[in-house]
C-alpha cells in the first residue's frame, strides 16, 4: 500500500467521522404543521432572520464542506492509483 493511499484513507476516515458527529449535533428541522397553525406558531421571528449566524448554520456549513471534501478525496483515492501503475 502506497503512502498516498494511507493518507487518503486517513482523510476519508476523519472526514466521515466528522460528518457523522456534525450531523448528529444539528437540530431537527421543525415543519409547519397543524399544531403550529392552531397555537399561532410562526417562523417570522428575529431568530429566523439571523439564522446564518447560529450554531445550526455553522454546523450545516461545516457539514456541507466536509461532504465535498469526502467526495473529492474518494474520487482521487479511487481514480489516481489506476493511472499511477
Amino acid at each position: 500500500m502506497k503512502i498516498f493511499e494511507i493518507i487518503g484513507g486517513a482523510v476519508l476516515l476523519l472526514s466521515c467521522a466528522l460528518i457523522i458527529i456534525f450531523g448528529l449535533m444539528q437540530d431537527q428541522k421543525q415543519d409547519q404543521n397543524m399544531t403550529s397553525a392552531i397555537t399561532g406558531g410562526s417562523y417570522d421571528s428575529a431568530y429566523s432572520k439571523n439564522e446564518g449566524n447560529t450554531k445550526e448554520a455553522i454546523l450545516k456549513r461545516w457539514t456541507k464542506w466536509l461532504m465535498i471534501i469526502f467526495f473529492i478525496v474518494t474520487l482521487v483515492v479511487t481514480i489516481v492509483p489506476v493511472y499511477l501503475k
